[in-house]
């Protein structure tokens, strides 16, 4: 008789490269005729973005585009100007090995930025930014699911694993323009922009995916009445988008990621001729993944009651959906006391950086932390316009209540607010609320048996005559190891001894039958 052996294919994830990609900046920048010149540099900021990205043969080619703001005050001090600036980058990533079909992530920061002014009409900007750069392939591992024939034992687990992934984006470009309320000034200039993407809904329809959300933009603007002040504004900007994906239906579950690619505000005229309307240019960029996860039997060892056999065996790891949390959390933080303190803040937003995540000793926690960098428009004693940033260092443990020991776990900040107040005792207090969500993927290890070979010439020596065996086994222990290590089978064991299950509950005398 022949052993029989039947096969199956696990995709299984691996990571074919990951690394960090930096890239300086440098800016000699003279100032037109019609700026005025510089009284004092008062904020620089150059946001990162990466606009599109390729793969070919065994390199990585991707787009990186860095906006620079610079903010100044001209003439006396008080007129806040602004200097915008744009530098693209075209960056190549040697991968080591072919990557058709893989799953890129490129998240681009700021790193540092130093800006002086050489003269009254000259700047200077030196600084860099970094590309954390993950490629994630798949290839398919061949494994027994199934064996019979030759007395062959054949223990099996189950699995789930990704059994088809697909991935997609869609780069959007959109135009909106908001009026200004009745309460606020007329604008002149846009100085700053911020723009977040929070989570957006999905929904599956006839094969294709929609995408509905809103972009966030917080901005600062100079007035129009040439006082120097600076007034906050804030509104979303909504979209909704079909995305299609070829081959996926009900069975696949979908998340959807939007990125920003870049946000351009500036003011223009409404009907009456003054700047009360914001004209916004927005690119997006929604992520998409699909993936059908599906359950399998696998055998993770095997053995022959009769004959030797040779058994290879293959380290695989099957990819899972990421179990997803989102939780809360409040600091504080203090900024200024006494002289410092500013006479009026016009607004305030916080920045969280560099965040990482570890699991807790107990395995049921992640500890999350980072810098939170709290920034603000002010107005000093003198009424001349500041915009400090103050960073704090945070962690946090957020207790999940599931065992995750063994998961990978990422962590992403979806949202964070703040505000802040004045104390008795002339300390100015921030309170930031921040929600971040975790994502912690199982894709846990499996030794799984990819051939088996057993050699029928000769059978196995037994070191005497006997039907049955006595064995003390110990608590806890599996009735596989006793098994194979008489050369009988599992279910002879558990029949002769009628045990409850494949473990030892306590320890005691076993009877072992001898299978031929």
């Amino acid at each position: 008789m022949d052993i029989k052996l039947i096969r199956e294919t696990v995709p299984a994830a691996e990571c074919i490269y990951e690394g960090i990609q930096e890239q300086g900046l440098e800016l000699d920048y003279i100032l037109p005729d019609y700026y005025p010149e510089i009284f004092r540099l008062v904020r620089s900021e150059a946001v990162p973005s990466v606009t599109e990205w390729s793969v070919s043969g065994d390199k990585l080619v991707y787009e990186l585009r860095c906006d620079i703001r610079i903010l100044y005050s001209g003439g006396e001090g008080t007129e806040l100007q602004c200097v915008t600036q744009r530098q693209s980058f075209r960056k190549t990533v040697e991968l080591g090995r072919q990557s058709s079909g893989a799953t890129v992530r490129l998240t681009p920061k700021c790193d540092h930025i130093n800006v002086r002014a050489v003269n009254s009409r000259r700047i200077d900007l030196r600084g860099a930014v970094s590309v954390k750069i993950s490629v994630i392939g798949e290839h398919g591992q061949e494994v027994i699911s199934d064996a019979s024939g030759m007395n062959i034992q054949l223990r099996r687990t189950p699995i789930r694993f990704a059994s088809k992934s697909v991935n997609a984006e869609k780069t959007l470009r959109l135009t909106e323009e908001t009026e200004l309320s009745a309460a606020q000034p007329t604008a002149s200039a846009v100085v700053s922009v911020r723009c977040s993407t929070p989570e957006c809904e999905r929904k599956l329809i006839s094969g294709k995916l929609l995408a509905k959300g809103e972009a966030e933009i917080e901005l600062l603007y100079t007035t129009a009445d040439g006082g120097g002040a600076v007034e906050p504004m804030s509104f979303s900007v909504p979209y909704s988008q079909i995305i299609d994906i070829d081959g996926i239906d009900d069975s696949f579950d979908c998340t959807v990621t939007p990125e920003v690619i870049g946000c351009e505000v500036v003011p223009a005229e409404d009907k009456s001729g003054e700047n009360r309307v914001m004209r916004t240019e927005l690119e997006l960029r929604l992520v998409c993944r699909a993936v059908r996860t599906v359950s399998a039997m696998i055998g993770t060892d095997a053995y022959s009651t009769v004959y030797p056999c040779e058994v290879n065996f293959s380290e695989i790891c099957a990819e899972q959906l990421p179990v997803v949390y989102t939780e809360s959390f409040r600091r504080t933080m203090k900024l200024a006391e006494g002289d410092s303190v500013p006479q009026t803040v016009c607004a305030m937003w916080v920045t969280p950086k560099n965040i990482n995540t570890r699991i807790g000793a107990d395995g049921r926690s992640v500890t999350v932390s980072g810098m939170l960098s709290c920034s603000m428009a002010a107005l000093d004693a003198s009424g001349m316009l500041t915009m400090p940033d103050k960073d704090e260092a945070f962690e946090e443990n957020i207790p999940l209540g599931d065992d995750i020991t063994g998961c990978t776990v990422t962590a992403e900040v979806i949202s964070s607010e703040v505000s802040y107040n004045i104390t008795g005792e002339g300390v100015l207090a921030a309170k930031v609320d921040i929600s971040v969500k975790i994502s912690v993927f199982s894709c846990t290890s499996v030794r799984a048996v990819t051939d088996i070979t057993v050699d029928d010439s000769v059978k196995k020596q037994r070191d005497g005559d006997y039907a049955v065996k006595l064995y003390f086994g110990v608590e806890n222990e599996e009735v596989w190891d006793i098994a194979k290590r008489y050369s009988t089978s599992v279910s002879a064991v558990i029949e002769e001894n009628e045990l409850p299950g494949d473990r030892l509950g306590t320890g005691g005398m076993l009877l072992i039958p001898i299978v031929t």
